[in-house]
């Protein structure tokens, strides 16, 4: 079974589009409100980002110059809702140098992905599914993203080991499908649903899974 072949049965399982009539993913204002999430939703729910980033908003602080003129307190304070906030302002504050630095957006599109990658993952904080999240969603480039629900969906399904590492899983999906972005944000909107709704951590909803004629896991916990 080819990743194609999963994603259509993804499309079937989950027909409905996410927002705005279309299936992708990340809900936000703009680019920079991209990378402000991709930082803050580490090791928590995407609500708990969304009080943050609401916070940032109405304090009128969604800005690089802005979260940069706050003091450590202040900024954890107004992201304190999405967790390990003395962490996250360190870590918020290092992007905004970075971005302050390498900025605006305009410059950034113009430079090589992989060069761009290389410094994401040099900034303090950031590692590389948030880097890959800020190369998609912000950036629009082809990069896949995996996450948590990668990793159970495709390791159910017998496809890779449970313990396969992010760099492995990632170029399994960059070398099998084509290179779009636009259908590598389908693609992890899709799973992150799946993983939400159905493949569960546990618990999972075997049953009512269409991939489960092709899952290992779900054969056998419940057979056909």
């Amino acid at each position: 079974m080819s990743l194609l072949d999963i994603l259509d049965l993804l499309r079937r399982q989950h027909s409905a589009p996410l927002r705005n009539g279309r299936f992708g993913w990340w809900p936000a204002h703009s680019a920079f409100e991209i990378m402000v999430g991709a930082v803050l939703t580490q090791n928590t729910a995407w609500v708990n980002v969304e009080k943050s980033i609401a916070r940032l908003r109405e304090a009128g602080c969604l800005d690089v110059d802005a979260i940069l003129a706050l003091s450590p307190a202040q900024l954890a304070d107004l992201i304190r809702s999405s967790g390990y906030y003395n962490i996250k302002q360190k870590r918020l504050r290092a992007l905004c140098e970075w971005y302050r630095e390498r900025g605006p957006l305009r410059r950034l599109k113009r430079r090589n992905t992989e060069d761009l990658r290389g410094e994401l993952l040099a900034v303090h904080g950031v590692g590389p599914e948030t880097a890959d999240d800020i190369l998609l969603y912000a950036l629009g480039r082809p990069v896949f993203v995996v996450d948590a629900y990668t990793r159970r969906v495709f390791s159910r399904l017998g496809l890779v080991s449970s313990r396969v590492g992010y760099e492995e899983l990632r170029q399994l999906f960059e070398r099998e499908l084509p290179c779009d972005a636009a259908l590598y944000n389908e693609f992890h909107a899709r799973i992150v649903l799946h993983g939400k709704r159905v493949c569960l951590a546990r618990d999972p909803h075997c049953g009512e899974c269409r991939l489960r004629s092709r899952c290992v896991y779900g054969q056998a916990v419940e057979p056909i």
